[in-house]
């Protein structure tokens, strides 16, 4: 007699290895520069009171404080210096800008695999900040950042499948030279990652010679200005409403050098912008459509992310506080305002008040990754890995961040509805002579990787299982792939001759 062919061909074992295997991209549940923009915190009429709003601060208010240089390329543009000193600016002249500004740019990786196209509602997560503490989760405590530490960030970023970009998230404290830190923050993080990166630069000269570290890493500048795979972080404004003089000589500097520009306006609502959530986003608006104009008053056209990123603050006691709901709303209300121009833009979320990777660092950075997302922010940044109201940067949050932003993408990729999806006929053959299950059957094992999104380390074993796997804890598991990351050589790191030449000309701190 023959035998009879299992139903389930390959038994568990078999479907074990496949749950277990590596998912090619094509098959992700979730990928970057997914859409968004299902979240509209605003209605029509409050954007284009905003927007109306932003334009009178501009032409009533203006800016103060632009450097002589930026004086000469906003006046030739058509602002107009008053009497006071203050750069105003005609609504033809922001309306003009916004029309002939670049609405597609693409943020390039060192490897192509990484590039990041921003237009529309497209979404990607990454890293971003000026940390200067480091958590230390097993001790409980924080210290000062170093080089190393900033490297060792980089690498695990690069592996991480959901952290999309790597801004730099901390200040390395150890190298009291501001040149010397800025070189090195380019080279550490470019040592440790193939995606792209984003820097900032102290003064002009800085960027000078940043530049020629790039053309190295590159292969030449003919090569760097081809593929530019680093992003200059630029705070050219000191809210509210100056220019920040040495940053916008070091913006200027950056886009003559092809880098492209995030313009990023932080102010703090009731401290440095208006108290209010609506105030706040008016704010932050006016001054990047001021700096819009500044770009391509330089260079029409240049690639520039509107980086309207106010924050918000406790008023109770003035203390920062990026793991709120308001900074959640804030930087939904800004991506909103992103696509109502139409233009490439940022924000921050992910931030946590929390000091430690625990449940309120959990529940703070969900809820502005999720809200950001589905509002259809280009870049959200400071995503994963601040604490402390980016104050302190943790490594293992970093890892935990991916499992999290992993859901939170999966959230921005929402619900499709079609004729397979809506499952009729799958219902009636499981209904009527079937199994009455959708456990085991062909459609339920072929969309198991497609649309369902599984967490690296979220843990969702059994009471039972758990207690046999001696109780495993997240930060514990978190610390634990870390160390096996950082125990792997960068696989970005340069070729040694281009090491040694960029080591013979520029002091670099982090050991070979």
């Amino acid at each position: 007699m023959n035998a009879i062919p299992s139903r389930r061909t390959g038994g568990r074992a078999a479907r074990r290895a496949e749950r277990s295997a590596p998912i090619t991209g094509a098959l992700r549940s979730i990928r970057p520069g997914m859409e968004g923009g299902r979240y509209s915190p605003l209605s029509d009429a409050d954007v284009l009171r905003i927007h109306h709003t932003a334009l009178d601060a501009l032409e009533q208010i203006g800016l103060a404080d632009a450097p002589p240089s930026g004086v000469a390329y906003l006046t030739a543009a058509g602002a107009i210096e008053g009497d006071d000193g203050r750069i105003r600016f005609p609504r033809a002249l922001i309306e003009d800008t916004i029309t002939k500004a670049n609405r597609s740019i693409t943020l390039m990786g060192r490897d192509t695999q990484h590039d990041m196209q921003l237009s529309g509602t497209r979404v990607h997560y990454g890293t971003a900040g000026a940390a200067v503490h480091m958590v230390d989760v097993d001790g409980r405590n924080y210290r000062e950042c170093t080089v190393q530490d900033l490297h060792d960030a980089a690498r695990i970023a690069d592996v991480l499948d959901n952290i999309h970009f790597v801004q730099r998230p901390m200040v390395c404290r150890d190298i009291a030279d501001n040149m010397e830190m800025d070189l090195n923050t380019i080279y550490a993080c470019c040592a440790g990652t193939t995606k792209h990166v984003g820097v900032s630069f102290t003064e002009r000269a800085f960027a000078r010679e940043g530049m020629k570290m790039l053309h190295m890493i590159a292969g030449g500048e003919e090569a760097w200005r081809a593929r530019p795979f680093v992003s200059n972080s630029n705070c050219f404004v000191v809210p509210p409403m100056k220019f920040a003089t040495e940053s916008c000589d070091v913006m200027e500097e950056c886009i003559l050098g092809g880098m492209p520009v995030l313009l990023l306006s932080a102010g703090m609502a009731g401290a440095t912008a208006p108290s209010t959530i609506a105030g706040a986003i008016v704010q932050a608006t006016a001054e990047c459509l001021a700096g819009l104009v500044y770009v391509n008053a330089v260079k029409p056209g240049h690639p520039a992310i509107f980086g309207t990123w106010p924050f918000g603050l406790d008023l109770r006691t003035g203390a920062m506080t990026g793991g709120s709901g308001e900074q959640a709303l804030l930087s939904s209300g800004c991506a909103q305002m992103h696509r109502f121009y139409d233009l490439p833009g940022g924000a921050a979320a992910g931030i946590t008040d929390a000091k430690l990777p625990d449940m309120q660092a959990g529940w703070e950075s969900m809820c502005s990754n999720v809200m950001a997302g589905l509002s259809g922010l280009n870049m959200v940044y400071e995503s994963a890995g601040m604490h402390a109201s980016l104050l302190g940067f943790c490594l293992e949050s970093l890892i935990l961040g991916d499992d999290l932003i992993g859901h939170a993408q999966r959230c921005v990729r929402g619900i499709e509805v079609d004729d397979q999806t809506l499952a009729l006929e799958q219902i009636r053959e499981v209904c009527i002579g079937g199994p009455g299950h959708y456990l085991g059957t062909s459609e339920t094992l072929a969309r198991m990787q497609s649309d369902y999104q599984y967490p690296k380390i979220g843990n969702r074993m059994s009471p039972k299982l758990w207690d046999e796997a001696e109780k495993p804890d997240l930060n514990r598991d978190a610390t634990t792939r870390k160390e096996a990351i950082l125990s792997e050589r960068s696989a970005a790191r340069f070729d040694p001759e281009v090491d040694a030449a960029i080591r013979q000309a520029f002091k670099i701190h982090l050991p070979t």
